[in-house]
């Protein structure tokens, strides 16, 4: 006799999540450049998300990539100052809308820290990526509403 498995709900299921990397640059001519080329040469990473902010000094960039542990990896081997943050992805798909996503947000007290888009997706639907306070609770009220949630296998 096989042991049954049980079913998994939406309420016993950890909505994915997705690793983003903020990098610090000097804020100088060619920075930029030089980071992105790190990825170019890689077949083994490609970046799917990216957002600049830069001040007088410096530039934070955001990037969220197809593999995590080898963007990881590069970034070290360069001696590239980074950190790392979880965030979720959503697709915007048919019937939904960005106004949707932070009205049900809203509704939980959630905050919206800060969102972008998505470069690089399974399907041909629009993506944000979300920072917020709670990844977990985000993606489950999402996931109730009918959103798909990515991972980082769903943007190779």
């Amino acid at each position: 006799m096989s042991a049954a498995i049980p079913t998994p709900t939406e309420q016993g299921y950890s909505p994915p999540s997705v690793r983003q990397f903020a990098v610090f640059l000097d804020n100088k001519v060619g920075k930029l450049l030089e980071l992105l080329k790190l990825f170019d040469d890689d077949s083994s990473v490609s970046i799917a998300a990216l957002s600049v902010m830069d001040s007088s000094d410096h530039a934070v960039v955001r990037m969220i990539f197809s593999n995590a542990d080898a963007a990881r990896h590069a970034l070290r081997k360069h001696s590239y100052t980074f950190s790392e943050l979880d965030l979720i992805v959503v697709q915007i798909g048919q019937g939904q809308s960005l106004t949707k996503l932070c009205l049900y947000l809203l509704g939980a007290e959630l905050n919206i820290r800060f969102v972008y888009p998505v470069l690089l997706r399974a399907s041909g639907e629009p993506c944000v990526a979300l920072a917020v306070d709670d990844c977990y609770l985000a993606g489950q009220i999402l996931l109730r509403k009918r959103f798909t949630l990515l991972g980082e296998e769903d943007l190779g």
